[in-house]
């Protein structure tokens, strides 16, 4: 599936950047430049195309994003200017105008149109960038028939850090101490703290960052799909990163269940990518747990919800999907059923599933869809109520 999804973006790009070229032609300065020389026409509208391809050679995703947005826009654009062109030459001719006062007003519209285009695609995607590089806080409220540590929890969740992306170490660092004033009982990372990019620097000092964190039932992990690397290029194995997290007091599950407080588990599943290493079933994860007590999962991807379900789980918490990053990939992601949910709570039975869109992003550093979030859960027993 990601190779068609590349491959799409690849096409899309390409084609993004030939129509691109064929809008900034119509620009009344770059006709007024080029006069008469065709060649020097080409070449004027073909420098904004270069300047693209240029910053394609330092962020080929970004640029992609940026041309496929600004293309999609462009149609729009001259989908509406075609429409009020077709209105305003019937009334022309109604008033009798002649063809050649349409012409000119045909110019001066075609230049209006790009000015309009360019400034609504960067509003618009300075809106996303801002919705990724700020963090906000979204609560949730449950209940439970289950007994609770003096009847109550406050889980902390994140997700997708990404390390290195949107926030360096020192700024998720500050993002923990935010964490921290809301005083959560537990802190649980669901996977992809880190990224193919980030360096061994990065992924130390980010580690270290935890090390201030202080809670009652600690810091507690699972793996995501970026974590353990593709590339092998980055300088660390996962071994290593598995290794600076539990020395900077975060726990590392893995097909492992832990009871805490006697009163509550977290269960940690193996990434759905890596279920070839023998990835546990979630009736295999939880058939030796007592199911009188409240079981928290955390599964980096959610696309197991029916077995979670059947297994009887009370919360299952989950991120991966970054909430559809970018419009419309959410909608589309539902309608193929990429996931079993892209964002948001939902129950089914007596389980209740919250997907995270993330603290940060993968490479995109635009979040039209979505924002980046930190997620905060009170959960009380009805027994307190």
């Amino acid at each position: 599936m990601w190779l068609a999804i590349l491959g799409t973006a690849f096409v899309l790009m390409v084609a993004g950047l030939l129509y691109l070229y064929s809008r900034f032609r119509k620009f009344g300065i770059v006709r007024r430049i080029a006069g008469d020389r065709r060649w020097l026409l080409r070449l004027s509208a073909a420098l904004p195309v270069l300047l693209l391809i240029v910053y394609g050679l330092f962020d080929l995703v970004n640029m992609a994003i940026v041309v496929i947005h600004l293309a999609a826009f462009w149609l729009i654009g001259d989908a509406i200017a075609a429409l009020i062109a077709r209105i305003r030459k019937h009334r022309s001719r109604c008033a009798g105008q002649s063809e050649n006062g349409r012409e000119a007003q045909s110019v001066h519209r075609a230049y209006i149109t790009g000015i309009v285009v360019l400034a609504v695609c960067a509003v618009y995607l300075a809106i996303g960038m801002y919705q990724a590089y700020h963090v906000r806080r979204t609560p949730y409220s449950l209940t439970t028939d289950k007994e609770l540590p003096d009847g109550k929890l406050r889980i902390v969740q994140i997700a997708d850090s990404h390390i290195g992306t949107t926030f360096g170490p020192e700024k998720f660092a500050e993002y923990l101490r935010v964490i921290a004033r809301e005083n959560p009982d537990i802190l649980v990372i669901t996977g992809d703290f880190v990224d193919d990019n980030t360096t061994r620097d990065e992924m130390l000092a980010a580690c270290r960052a935890f090390a201030e964190v202080k809670l009652r039932y600690g810091i507690w992990f699972c793996y995501g799909n970026h974590d353990k690397g593709y590339y092998n290029y980055r300088g660390y194995t996962w071994e290593e990163l598995e290794a600076a997290l539990e020395a900077n007091g975060v726990t590392v599950l893995e097909d492992k269940a832990v009871l805490l407080a006697d009163s509550f588990y977290i269960i940690g599943r193996r990434d759905r990518n890596d279920a070839g290493h023998g990835r546990l079933t979630a009736e295999e994860l939880t058939g030796g747990l007592d199911k009188g007590r409240y079981m928290i999962v955390l599964d980096h991807q959610p696309n197991d919800y029916a077995a979670e379900s059947d297994a009887g789980v009370d919360l299952v918490l989950s991120g991966h999907t970054h909430g559809g990053q970018l419009i419309p990939l959410g909608p589309i992601g539902r309608l193929i059923g990429a996931n079993d949910r892209t964002y948001g709570t939902e129950t089914r039975g007596n389980t209740t599933f919250i997907v995270t869109s993330g603290i940060s992003d993968w490479e995109i550093r635009f979040k039209t869809g979505t924002k980046s979030e930190y997620v905060v859960i009170d959960i009380v027993s009805e027994s307190r109520r």
